[in-house]
């Protein structure tokens, strides 16, 4: 089989294509002929050596989570009804193993892919829709109020701002350009655009932040925020989390990226409503660029290079 393979920290270049004997399933496991991939900025952090603590990654290492594909083996004891199944689902034991062209999978990881989904809009939705769904059940948004997203036409914000929208809030999308600034109007929310540098001025004062970048410009978001307002951090792709000084913290209610770890105990019940809900027409996951299996290094160049929109995928 094919699998990406980072054998050191370091550049986009570190990201290797290598054959390796295709493995048979355990007892108990299935297997996936993976038909997509997901990639996104974690995987970058984790590749350069920045990843989070939590993950305990040391090379060599195949990246990646998210999969969606077609499960064609499975091991002793394993129900045979899976065989054949559109599924979505992550590799085995934790982060990596996605960026592959067959992945080793555990059941309880496994969901079927709801008919009217195809395999790229389900590996899209897997970790960043169920992510989406956790933090406005940890943050809810009320009909009427101003939210900002930011970045909001990723994989990710994208599907947050959706899910606010239908919760009847008014949103606002923190983009970079006009390109993407026509994405976030075509989500139905008003763009607000910090190309200029690396600060947000203008379209508050909001009731809720969602912040996904960190840094600088998570620091302005806080600032636009309204007395008793909300801010919720679950991203760092600036390469440090939002710092929120003690006048802030009295003013407002604070939940950072340490609530993430809390939400892996309800991800399949959240992956469960996510599909039900794109296949229901209710949420619509952006694909962005698409990249052969063999490209993953400029994959992750994009990613870096802040060039792309919605999630972007590898097609094995």
């Amino acid at each position: 089989m094919k699998v990406i393979r980072v054998s050191r920290f370091g550049d986009p270049g570190v990201l290797e294509q290598v054959e390796l004997p295709t493995p048979e399933p355990a007892e108990g496991e299935l297997r996936i002929a993976v038909a997509a991939a997901g990639v996104g900025w974690l995987d970058a952090l984790i590749r350069r050596g920045d990843g989070p603590a939590v993950f305990g990654i040391e090379p060599p290492y195949v990246p990646g989570g998210a999969v969606a594909g077609t499960v064609e083996a499975v091991g002793a004891g394993a129900d045979e009804t899976w065989l054949g199944k559109p599924v979505v689902s992550r590799a085995a034991g934790g982060y990596g193993g996605g960026y592959a062209d067959t992945v080793i999978a555990l059941p309880e990881d496994v969901f079927p892919i709801p008919a009217g989904l195809g395999p790229q809009q389900a590996a899209a939705l897997l970790d960043d829709g169920s992510t989406a769904l956790a933090l406005l059940e940890k943050t809810p948004v009320q009909a009427g109020e101003r939210i900002l997203v930011a970045p909001g036409v990723g994989g990710l914000g994208s599907l947050l701002v959706q899910l606010a929208q239908a919760a009847g809030a008014t949103v606002v999308a923190a983009v970079r350009g006009e390109e993407k600034a026509a994405i976030a109007r075509k989500l139905g929310a008003e763009p607000l655009d910090y190309s200029a540098g690396e600060r947000l001025t203008g379209g508050g004062p909001f009731d809720v932040v969602f912040d996904g970048v960190g840094g600088t410009l998570g620091a302005s978001a806080v600032a636009l925020l309204a007395d008793g307002g909300r801010f919720s951090g679950y991203g760092m792709p600036s390469g440090a989390e939002t710092v929120i000084g003690a006048e802030d913290r009295n003013r407002l209610t604070i939940v950072d990226m340490a609530q993430l770890p809390e939400f892996w105990a309800e991800t399949p019940r959240r992956v469960r409503e996510v599909l039900r809900l794109a296949a229901d027409g209710t949420l619509t996951p952006i694909i962005g660029r698409t990249y052969p299996l063999a490209e993953a290094a400029a994959a992750h160049r994009d990613i870096e290079a802040r060039r792309y929109t919605g999630k972007g995928l590898l097609l094995p």
